[in-house]
C-alpha cells in the first residue's frame, strides 16, 4: 500500500467514524494528466460511515474533503472520486449485488 493511500485513510479515520472504507489508486491511469505531472494522484474511495446520516451527498463530499485538509490543496491528491453512504445504504447497496 502506498504512503499516500496510508495518508489517506488515516485522515480520514481521525475525521470520521468508519465502519468500511476502501481506496483505490487510480494514479497510473492518468500518467501524462497535468495533475499527474505535477505530482497529484488520483483516488477512489468508498467510506461507510454513520457520521453521514441526515446528510445530503454534497455534505458528505465535503465533510471528507475537509478530513482532506491540505492534502487537497497541493501536489498531494489531484482527483479524489467519492462515495460516502450510511450502514443502512450501504447494506442496500449490498443486497442489490
Amino acid at each position: 500500500m502506498s504512503s499516500r493511500v496510508d495518508m489517506i485513510r488515516q485522515r480520514l479515520q481521525a475525521a470520521l467514524r468508519i465502519e468500511a472504507l476502501d481506496i483505490i489508486d487510480d494514479s497510473h491511469k492518468h500518467i501524462g494528466h497535468a495533475g499527474a505531472r505535477a505530482g497529484g494522484g488520483h483516488y477512489r474511495v468508498r467510506i461507510v460511515s454513520p457520521d453521514f446520516e441526515g446528510r445530503r451527498t454534497l455534505q458528505r463530499h465535503r465533510m471528507v474533503y475537509e478530513a482532506m485538509g491540505d492534502a487537497m490543496r497541493n501536489d498531494v491528491i489531484h482527483a479524489l472520486s467519492i462515495v460516502a453512504l450510511t450502514p443502512a445504504e450501504a447494506a442496500d447497496s449490498n443486497r442489490d449485488s
